[in-house]
């Protein structure tokens, strides 16, 4: 961990903004993209940011404050799942992270993604393999962006009950599927989806 972050300080190239997301594999629910700039990307405190899947749910929300206290800039975008029904789910990400990172507050001079780089930015940046396990910013917008979404899916359950999404969180689960056969899908769900999409047109 931090490897990248070290060279990138060894050249002088400061601040790193780190991007990721949560919901691309969603088949209801809102896309959420987090863009994240820390003060010191090597301080202790930051030990116990990971990869948000690696967190246990119960303590995300910690880690969450905790990112916000000492990060330099937080943004978060919010894309509607109508979005990415109709834009597609790769483009409204890219779009997305593109919103995310001139959302911040401070300027980075390089920007660390999870898994694609940004085309069109106007910074430089490079799309790490597994980012959110080797990059701590992405591993801190990881977690942005998973407490974001778990709290909007939990919300939408109370408007929704009977799809489960404070469980799965939009995700394809068993129950998940049930529920959509007996209700069909919701506003809330993409259209997009073949699943979803195979269930409209029965």
């Amino acid at each position: 961990m931090k490897v990248i972050e070290q060279l990138l300080a060894n050249a002088g190239i400061s601040p790193i903004a780190g991007v990721d997301e949560a919901g691309r594999g969603a088949c209801a629910g809102p896309l959420v993209i987090a863009s994240v700039v820390l003060n010191n990307p090597f301080a202790a405190e930051l030990a116990v940011v990971r990869d948000s899947k690696e967190i246990a749910e119960n303590k995300r929300d910690a880690v969450f404050d905790l990112i916000h206290n000492i990060a330099a800039s937080v943004s978060v975008i919010i894309v509607p799942a109508r979005d990415v029904d109709s834009r597609g789910v790769h483009a409204a990400n890219l779009d997305g992270m593109r919103r995310a990172v001139q959302g911040l507050t401070v300027e980075p001079a390089y920007v660390l993604t999870d898994g694609y780089a940004i085309e069109g930015l106007g910074v430089p940046n490079l799309a790490v393999w597994k980012g959110d396990q080797v990059v701590v910013s992405i591993s801190a917008a990881s977690v942005v962006a998973k407490v974001v979404r778990d709290r909007i899916m939990r919300e939408m359950d109370l408007e929704f009950p009977q799809y489960g999404f404070a469980g799965h969180k939009g995700y394809i689960t068993a129950a998940h599927t049930q529920a959509l056969n007996e209700h069909g899908p919701c506003a809330q769900h993409r259209r997009s989806f073949a699943n979803i999409a195979a269930l409209i047109h029965k």
